[in-house]
């Protein structure tokens, strides 16, 4: 009888511990953002600046792919105002950057005032794209699909228009349909900046969908109606995903103004959403390797079109080439491959590993 009874006793599948505890793995990341600064360093002086250029662009692209992932493939949410995110993180920076002559330190040389006035203008512009992402999230993020998008993309052209006729605001200059001009342009260490804040966005996102609270957003995405059912507050996830999505976009944008030096209020229009929508699409909505990936593609494939330039002449401009050879791709993407180049798969899945034991066994 007990025979019977132990056999008969439900299994239990208790979690294992990591084999890398979190603090050698946190320990790990420091190491790595430290070490990019000798990185930045070698790649300065011995690499062509044209192609330390667009390992910095990649990493803007890496930025602005994956916090859109969060919103659109993590919770499921359509969103075609993540330019207006960026425009407001470029526009601060580039405004204090330049109102309170912030410049770069001399070549080789870190000083701590300097990066914390840098970073402390990046992360500013980043908040107001956050606070603008609450403030337009939650009455927005009621809506779906198409309404959704609708909405987003109004946003994003009220910004547009709002800083194209805005000349000043105080001493601040913005510039209005001229563009703001004169931002301070970081050369020698933007590619640590860039790739430090994309190594921070990539772990936080990571971190958030492969946890308890990344479950919701997961159910928000497969089925809204089921997941409220169940008790997730939908709004409140909608929301959460919106601000931080937002909030990654206005780092982009200021790490973006130190790149070119010079803002032009029509580059964050509604195509520039559609690029970043198309890097998503490309490499799997809901992978954040894959958007990795698809926006290394993307951000290479206009520089590989140069050649292109000659050969079309000005009746026929690259730029126009380019767009075509996106909607080509998403047309071949689409009949090919609907999912994306990786679905939503990852290329290191997180795979859980459970023990099996009987009731009131150990692990």
């Amino acid at each position: 009888m007990n025979a019977i009874t132990e056999h008969a006793t439900p299994a239990r599948f208790i979690a294992i511990r990591p084999r890398v505890p979190a603090w050698i793995a946190n320990l790990a990341l420091a190491g790595l953002l430290v070490g990019l600064w000798p990185i930045n360093r070698l790649l300065v002086d011995q690499i062509d600046p044209y192609f330390l250029l667009i390992a910095t662009t990649i990493g803007v692209s890496v930025i602005l792919a994956t916090s859109l992932n969060l919103v659109i493939g993590i919770s499921g949410q359509f969103s075609l105002g993540h330019a207006a995110f960026m425009a407001i993180g470029a526009y601060t920076t580039g405004i204090i950057l330049r109102h309170y002559k912030i410049v770069e330190p001399a070549h080789g040389a870190f000083q701590l005032a300097a990066a914390g006035e840098f970073a402390g203008a990046i992360l500013l512009g980043a908040l107001f794209a956050a606070i603008a992402g609450l403030f337009i999230g939650i009455p927005t993020l009621r809506l779906r699909g198409d309404y959704l998008a609708i909405a987003t993309l109004g946003f994003g052209e009220i910004l547009f228009v709002a800083i194209n006729n805005t000349e000043n605001i105080g001493p601040f200059m913005v510039g209005g349909s001229s563009g703001l001009y004169g931002v301070p342009i970081y050369r020698d260490t933007r590619f640590f900046w860039v790739w430090g804040f994309a190594i921070v966005c990539i772990v936080c996102t990571w971190r958030i969908v492969y946890s308890s609270r990344g479950k919701a957003f997961l159910a928000l995405r497969e089925d809204e109606i089921a997941a409220a059912a169940m008790g997730v507050d939908t709004t409140w996830y909608k929301v959460a995903a919106f601000v931080i999505g937002a909030f990654f976009a206005g780092i982009a944008g200021g790490l973006a103004s130190v790149i070119s030096g010079n803002l032009d209020p029509g580059s964050y229009r509604f195509i520039k959403s559609v690029e970043i929508v198309v890097m998503v699409v490309l490499g799997g909505s809901g992978s954040i390797t894959g958007v990795i990936l698809a926006a290394a593609l993307l951000t290479m494939l206009p520089e590989g079109l140069r050649f292109l330039k000659e050969a079309t002449g000005p009746a026929f401009p690259a730029d126009q080439l380019r767009m075509i050879i996106y909607s080509l791709t998403l047309i071949l993407l689409m009949i090919l491959r609907p999912t994306g180049l990786l679905g939503r798969r990852e290329l290191f899945p997180m795979r859980r590993r459970f023990a099996r034991t009987a009731a009131g066994g150990t692990a």
